[in-house]
């Protein structure tokens, strides 16, 4: 399954794109650094996503190869334990191997939750920024509202273009 941060930063970063470009047509700076600042943020959330998924997956599958390892070496051991020496080292093998995969997961899932926690700071300094970037529109939005009626109407009319198509 899909992390909803990737949607909602590729979400977020198809915005940023499209505030920029009106940005650079309309010859406003402080749209076209917004925007981009807004498409930044976006890709920095679908890549805390990214890297959600590819953590979850990975530890998963550590998990699951330490557990077909350990399968098999309980296998073994059962085969083997009708001798008592032969027995014996195959448990103590089998325990090591316990040991081993305990370790494994233990690592995992500590680095996983490193990675998470370091995205999360990310991520939320991105919001951060977006919000400030939010105000400073809200603001140039008051000291400009002619331009920013253009803008708001030119952004419907390309949305309407992309929904209906061109008839």
């Amino acid at each position: 399954m899909v992390d909803t941060n990737r949607i909602t930063g590729a979400a977020r970063e198809i915005g940023g794109k499209v505030q920029s470009a009106l940005g650079d047509l309309t010859g406003s700076k402080h749209d076209s650094v917004e925007g981009r600042a807004r498409e930044a943020q976006g890709a920095a959330e679908n890549l805390y996503g990214q890297a959600k998924d590819t953590v979850h997956d990975a530890a998963d599958r550590v998990a699951q190869t330490a557990r077909d390892v350990g399968g098999k070496v309980r296998d073994a051991v059962d085969d083997l334990g009708s001798s008592n020496e032969v027995g014996e080292r195959a448990r103590q093998t089998r325990d090591a191997a316990e040991d081993y995969y305990s370790r494994a997961e233990r690592s995992v899932r500590h680095a996983a939750d490193a990675v998470y926690d370091s995205a999360e700071d990310a991520y939320e300094n991105g919001g951060r920024y977006l919000r400030q970037g939010g105000r400073d529109v809200s603001h140039r939005v008051g000291e400009h509202p002619i331009a920013a009626l253009l803008i708001a109407g030119l952004l419907g009319y390309g949305v309407g273009l992309l929904i209906h198509g061109r008839d």
